[in-house]
């Protein structure tokens, strides 16, 4: 099953709020395990490109079934294999943090991709938004 479009803006909303109180704009996106966008949210002031990046982080994390920082790993460890399966998805792959694959009882349901801050922000607003949903 995948993630719920109630549970999807609840993510935006919250990664939203945190967002807010430190001091950055982001874009959040939602997929469902398919990598399929169910929702996005971007914050007023977060630039444009940062929907495509936040979308394609999620979508690397839905697919693959890691998060963003594992699949920065692989990338660095195997950059020739994360190529090759980089152009087996519609989008391009984006390593790195700020995704977090969206699980309930070990069932992928999804992901959160976000992007407009730096990484370590990013997956800051990704993981208290995980957290306050599926907590």
């Amino acid at each position: 099953m995948p993630v719920s479009l109630s549970e999807a803006n609840q993510l935006i909303t919250v990664s939203h709020q945190e967002a807010r109180k430190i001091g950055i704009a982001i874009t959040v996106v939602i997929v469902d395990e398919g990598g399929h966008v169910q929702a996005a949210g971007r914050m007023e002031g977060a630039f444009p490109l940062s929907f495509k990046i936040a979308q394609a982080k999620a979508v690397g994390a839905a697919m693959w079934h890691r998060d963003g920082d594992v699949m920065k790993a692989v990338h660095a460890d195997r950059p020739g294999f994360f190529g090759a399966v980089d152009r087996l998805s519609e989008l391009p792959l984006m390593p790195g943090p700020g995704s977090l694959v969206l699980r309930r009882d070990g069932a992928v349901l999804g992901a959160i991709g976000i992007s407009g801050a730096t990484g370590e922000q990013d997956l800051e607003c990704a993981t208290a938004a995980v957290h306050a949903v599926f907590d």
